[in-house]
């Protein structure tokens, strides 16, 4: 407990963001009703309110009285960092005199629809702006026809930001020349490009990883350069950054390569096969949270608002520069950035 910290009753207040006048009560009821730190072993929720407000707790269920607008809660919350939910709730009693909700009601309201939105809560993103792409973490495995020796392979995931549309591939390494062929095969597969890349900070994306201005490996900037497409690294301990390409390799991982593990192959020809067929399904298969798949959504929403691809395809070519000569290309880039 706070007050076992030797904090005040003001501090307390400042640290749960709530009134010192709630404070004060709650510590009454705890020093009246004889309960001591740390808690009894198998002590409920039920049993220490009726300790701390006495009476019979019935079940918390919602009742004829105007629920709060959570929505709005929680926008003024983000948006006012001096807002706390103890000045939400007054408010709310204000609004509502004889019909309102106990503090401790509203707060659990509010926690429980909290809860509730955070199961199908997910960041937008702007139709056509991102696709995430990364390596999935377990191989495949073929056999060589002829010695029968194991091959492991790599699994090339690329998702879009707002349809969840999916591209995977699976390739014989994670070398800077498949990495960009997968690439290139995505976005024919997409039937266009994004505006920009967003890969986690792999060798084959960054070649000096960092918060706030990673250098991006030659050979892939080149690359986006060509489909117009800017490169935007996750930022690392930002897993708002991440979560897009993680969730979308680990459903990869648990339709592709789980589906595929007592499958025995003799190339990547025939690996590819059957990734492209479970794929297919995957992008079919209706959403859980939400009207339609990945498929319709892209379809309806984010197909149309990819850039067209050039002409051309892209000629895969390395870039193999010493480390001077990186250090200063990397200046250039950021001497163009500037301007």
């Amino acid at each position: 407990m706070h007050r076992d910290l030797g904090l005040g009753q003001r501090e307390i207040a400042r640290a749960l963001e709530m009134g010192q006048a709630t404070v004060h009560d709650y510590l009454r009821r705890w020093e009246a009703s004889g309960l001591g730190w740390p808690l009894e072993a198998g002590l409920t929720d039920t049993q220490l309110e009726v300790k701390l407000f006495g009476g019979t707790v019935r079940a918390f269920k919602p009742t004829a009285k105007p629920l709060p607008d959570f929505a709005r809660i929680q926008q003024e919350l983000r948006a006012n960092k001096s807002v706390s939910l103890q000045l939400l709730w007054e408010e709310y009693r204000d609004a509502n005199p004889g019909s309102h909700y106990s503090y401790v009601s509203f707060w659990r309201y509010y926690d429980q629809w909290r809860d509730s939105q955070d199961v199908v809560m997910r960041q937008e993103h702007i139709p056509g702006e991102k696709l995430f792409v990364d390596w999935a973490g377990p191989k495949l495995t073929w056999h060589d026809p002829k010695t029968g020796v194991a091959q492991e392979a790599s699994l090339f995931v690329a998702v879009l930001g707002a349809s969840n549309y999916t591209y995977a591939e699976a390739t014989a390494d994670q070398k800077m020349d498949r990495w960009l062929r997968a690439h290139v095969n995505a976005f024919e597969y997409f039937g266009g490009t994004p505006r920009l890349l967003v890969p986690d900070n792999t060798r084959t994306a960054v070649s000096s990883s960092c918060r706030y201005t990673p250098e991006i490996n030659t050979s892939y900037l080149e690359m986006a350069k060509y489909y117009r497409a800017g490169v935007a690294p996750a930022r690392p301990y930002k897993p708002r950054d991440k979560a897009k390409v993680e969730v979308g390799v680990q459903i990869a991982e648990r339709w592709i390569l789980a589906s595929l593990r007592h499958r025995r192959f003799h190339s990547i020809g025939e690996v590819n096969e059957a990734v492209q067929d479970l794929l297919k399904r995957l992008n079919e298969r209706p959403f859980k949270k939400r009207e339609g798949s990945r498929a319709s959504v892209f379809a309806g929403e984010e197909r149309g608002t990819l850039a067209a691809l050039p002409q051309e395809r892209y000629e895969v070519a390395i870039w193999n520069l010493n480390y001077a000569q990186l250090k200063l290309h990397a200046q250039r880039v950021r001497r163009v950035a500037r301007r």
